[in-house]
């Protein structure tokens, strides 16, 4: 039987897995959460959409005979990571995660670290600077306690509501990004303060390397806490499993 993938997609991981996957002859789904308006165009075939929970997953797995799932969402899509775990064990189906190394702070950096969105909205609790605020357009409106600042604000796609603050910019961008760009981008702007989730990988690294060129502060949320899963930092390592449980599984 051949393998039938569900890859979890929406990242540069996910697009180079699929293309792997692609031309070793695999078959399989990618899936967006759909968040994004314009998802990168996949070489195998796509969804769009939730599933409905963790038992709505695992009905899907079932009704499609996936016979392996790749979470390759973002670092911090938690829930979904979270319920592929519990769903892919309710239903027998393997899962690996595909995962971006975080960043370490290196010599240099002045980081501070907080918890989650609500840790890095304490830390902005201060008098009024300019900030550029790298957290996606979904949690722009829990940053709305601090109108005293100036945001930058660079998105995949458009706020579908207007930011709540006073004073911002807006920058409609698609990664990757250079470090002398986002060292122009960040002396255009005046930026005193950079505020990151940890996302890993070199897409989105550029604004770091930047902060620290330019000796700025940087509030750096961590990761999300999720249950215990089999992760991949290679595409060959992910191929490389899905051979080895195949086998034993008489995939």
């Amino acid at each position: 039987m051949q393998p039938n993938l569900l890859i979890l997609g929406g990242t540069t991981e996910a697009t180079a897995f699929a293309n792997a996957a692609a031309e070793a002859g695999l078959h399989g789904v990618v899936s967006f959460a759909g968040r994004v308006a314009r998802p990168k165009r996949q070489p195998l075939p796509q969804r769009i959409g939730g599933f409905g929970g963790i038992a709505g997953l695992k009905a899907y797995l079932q009704a499609e005979k996936i016979t392996h799932v790749i979470d390759a969402t973002h670092p911090f899509a938690a829930q979904m990571s979270h319920n592929a775990v519990l769903a892919c064990a309710e239903a027998a189906v393997p899962l690996i995660a595909f995962v971006r190394a975080p960043w370490t702070a290196q010599t240099g950096d002045d980081w501070t670290h907080v918890q989650d969105i609500g840790g890095a909205v304490a830390a902005l609790d201060q008098p009024a600077a300019r900030v550029m605020l790298a957290v996606g357009r979904m949690h722009l409106h829990e940053f709305a306690p601090n109108p005293q600042h100036f945001y930058l604000l660079r998105l995949v796609d458009p706020p579908e509501t207007a930011p709540p603050f006073p004073d911002h910019h807006v920058l409609v961008s698609r990664g990757p990004f250079t470090a002398a760009d986002d060292r122009a981008l960040m002396r255009e702007h005046r930026i005193d303060l950079v505020v990151s989730k940890n996302a890993g990988g070199g897409g989105a690294y550029a604004k770091v390397e930047a902060a620290r060129a330019l000796g700025l502060p940087v509030i750096m949320i961590d990761r999300p806490a999720l249950p215990p899963r089999t992760e991949a930092y290679r595409v060959a390592e992910v191929m490389d499993w899905i051979g080895h449980v195949g086998t034993e599984r008489g995939v």
